[in-house]
């Protein structure tokens, strides 16, 4: 529609379909079509053709006047979205969790900005479940989301959950060999932010066994950080995701209690609305986030089971 009311516009104004085309670069029949369609469409004459030239119509000039400064209007507003796709903009409001986010999200938005400068962020580092469209978030980092309709999700890497204190503490008990072994110890424990509770995990192996965590509960905290930093000073064993465990095991700060056996937590996804056309800010920082996730091998990184091999 935009094509053909920009000949008819062009037409009137050079007075024929052979001066448009020179103008918009087309054929002179290739914009005499697009005046007929939009006339087909419109249901009325906008030309009186000869020859010569062309004149328009009563409902012709009437019709110039109307779209005349709304065409405009529109060529303005479709070369800004031209211009937000080649150069992608605005606010991208995104929620990840707090340790997570400022760990492994944080050390990236450099090189973000620097690919993309127009973009402004707009980040909520919280370890809440959060309505991604009704709080009109454009994405959301985590794991344990209900996919509503309207969300669709793009996994990560494995959210695994394992067991990890500090060289200190281990070497003062005796060895934890078996799940069972655990009762002896003291466990640095994480409540879930929505049911305030420490969740009942079932760890399993490389022989597919599984064992409850018997392990008594020491202290309790609703940060991931907390437990980690914890279980750094000697309190007890952390019982937490690999994620956020990882960091203190590659510097040997912590080592894995039982490495042979973890918990399953699901996946560590990206979340965002399903739309077809997803805006250029959502589908770049999309795309970031994955090519750095293979870049730094953070979905092996993070899978306990290839951990535990190397």
């Amino acid at each position: 529609m935009i094509n053909q009311l920009e000949c008819f516009v062009v037409s009137a104004d050079t007075g024929s379909f052979s001066a448009a085309g020179r103008r918009l670069a087309l054929t002179s029949a290739a914009v005499g079509k697009n005046v007929t369609k939009l006339e087909a469409q419109l249901g009325v004459r906008l030309f009186q053709r000869s020859t010569r030239k062309l004149t328009l119509t009563e409902a012709g000039e009437r019709f110039l006047l109307e779209v005349r400064d709304g065409l405009a209007s529109i060529k303005t507003a479709v070369n800004s979205l031209d211009c937000s796709e080649q150069h992608p903009s605005g606010s991208l409001k995104v929620s990840v969790g707090t340790h997570f986010g400022i760990r492994y999200l944080l050390p990236l938005l450099e090189e973000f900005l620097g690919r993309y400068p127009r973009i402004r962020p707009d980040w909520e580092f919280d370890n809440r479940k959060i309505d991604l469209i009704g709080e009109r978030f454009d994405v959301a980092i985590g794991g344990g989301f209900e996919l509503p309709y309207g969300v669709v999700a793009r996994e990560l890497a494995p959210s695994h959950i394992v067991l990890a204190a500090s060289p200190a503490y281990l070497a003062a008990k005796p060895p934890f060999v078996e799940p069972e072994d655990l009762a002896r110890g003291e466990g640095i424990r994480i409540r879930s932010p929505q049911t305030g509770r420490v969740r009942n995990l079932t760890l399993r192996d490389s022989q597919n066994r599984q064992a409850s965590i018997s392990l008594p509960e020491r202290m309790t905290f609703n940060e991931p950080e907390a437990c980690c930093q914890a279980a750094v000073i000697g309190l007890g064993v952390a019982v937490a995701s690999l994620p956020n465990l990882l960091p203190y095991l590659e510097s040997g700060r912590l080592l894995r209690v039982l490495p042979n056996w973890y918990a399953e937590n699901g996946s560590l996804s990206l979340y965002f609305p399903t739309h077809k056309m997803l805006p250029a800010k959502t589908r770049v920082f999309v795309d970031f986030v994955i090519e750095k996730f293979r870049e730094q091998h953070l979905s092996s990184r993070f899978d306990a089971r290839i951990m535990f091999i190397k």
